[in-house]
């Protein structure tokens, strides 16, 4: 679905605060971005027990139950996780991944709040959530009429959030550093291919099996992990960062002409890292307007063109990426124009064509 209103976490779940208690909600956004632990904080703040079912894993009676004969009748009786006494928070993951016949064992829940006859308790929530069919998931598509009973939101990534929450659960420091960094890279379009790749999920796990090391973590445990988690290009960025706090390449003191670009060829990847980071942070701190620029931003912006005319002679290839967009740079960021045409005018090379 591509039409949903996007919202950011923090907004979610304001979202689900307000409209939740009076109106099913489907929360839509790739795997790992934190549909399902949003979903449990709600339930949490808002002081109701959640049930979670994986719409993948379902069967039509694992919704509706099965009959038994009643005083001669046939009764619907809904399973036990389901027909609760109590008000209660019914999470349906993966709900666009069922069949048809189960999504269609959801309807009169959803909408309705009853299966059969038994009702959801006053003050229950309902919310759904699922995959992107471009997110090269398992996904169904969701009938009209089942679209029709949820109001729809999309969720984004939104790194500043994700280090803010880093920060309360202990996430390894090096990851909170580089994702400060590299904000980017904490999460990458699913592949076509089965292979691993990042979301704010897998930096999680990457975070639990670097602490598990302790001590003995070395630079190629790190590696290895990371390739495990990451996508390939993060994993090699990642590494490189990792080498470069090890090595105590800074790119401060490269920009304040304290220390020089690294040029050997077995630290090519920090060399690529570094500039990298150069690229970000004149980004973040040069204003596209010239005529905004203040005294420290006009010492950077003075420094960088230093620093890239330096890089320049130890790899052209590599200069030539920090004053261009990277293919995987979904916002599509670029150096101000003004800092351009300055850089250009001093070293033509430089021009992408």
């Amino acid at each position: 679905m591509n039409s949903t209103s996007t919202v950011s976490p923090k907004e979610l779940f304001e979202v689900l605060l307000h409209v939740a208690p009076v109106r099913p909600v489907f929360i839509w956004g790739p795997p790992g971005i934190g549909k399902s632990a949003l979903v449990g904080q709600f339930a949490q703040a808002v002081g109701l027990p959640c049930v979670s079912l994986l719409g993948s894993q379902l069967a039509p009676e694992d919704i509706i139950g099965v009959p038994q004969i009643v005083d001669e009748y046939s009764v619907f009786r809904p399973p036990r996780y389901i027909a609760r006494k109590e008000a209660y928070c019914l999470f349906l993951d993966e709900l666009n991944a069922c069949s048809q016949e189960v999504q269609k064992a959801f309807y009169s829940l959803i909408h309705d709040r009853r299966i059969g006859e038994y009702e959801l308790p006053a003050g229950s929530v309902v919310i759904g959530a699922g995959n992107r069919a471009q997110d090269s998931a398992i996904v169904k598509p969701m009938s009209s009429a089942l679209i029709n009973r949820m109001v729809h939101f999309q969720l984004r990534v939104s790194s500043r959030q994700w280090l803010d929450w880093a920060g309360e659960s202990g996430i390894h420091p090096h990851i909170m550093e580089y994702v400060g960094i590299r904000p980017d890279h904490l999460w990458s379009q699913p592949p076509k291919t089965e292979e691993p790749f990042s979301t704010p999920r897998s930096w999680h796990m990457l975070s639990d099996a670097m602490k598990e090391y302790g001590d003995t973590l070395k630079q190629e445990d790190i590696f290895r992990l990371a390739k495990a988690c990451l996508s390939q290009h993060h994993a090699v960025q990642f590494n490189a960062f990792i080498k470069q706090i090890q090595n105590r390449f800074q790119l401060s003191a490269i920009i304040d002409g304290k220390a020089l670009w690294p040029d050997e060829p077995e630290n090519r990847d920090v060399l690529y890292f570094l500039a990298q980071s150069l690229r970000t942070r004149l980004i973040k701190e040069l204003p596209a307007d010239k005529k905004k620029l203040s005294s420290p931003s006009q010492q950077l912006a003075l420094s960088g063109k230093r620093v890239i005319k330096d890089l320049a002679r130890i790899s052209m290839e590599i200069a030539q990426m920090v004053v261009s967009p990277e293919e995987d740079d979904q916002t599509k960021r670029r150096l101000p124009e003004w800092f351009l045409i300055e850089l250009i005018r001093d070293l033509p090379r430089l021009a992408v064509k």
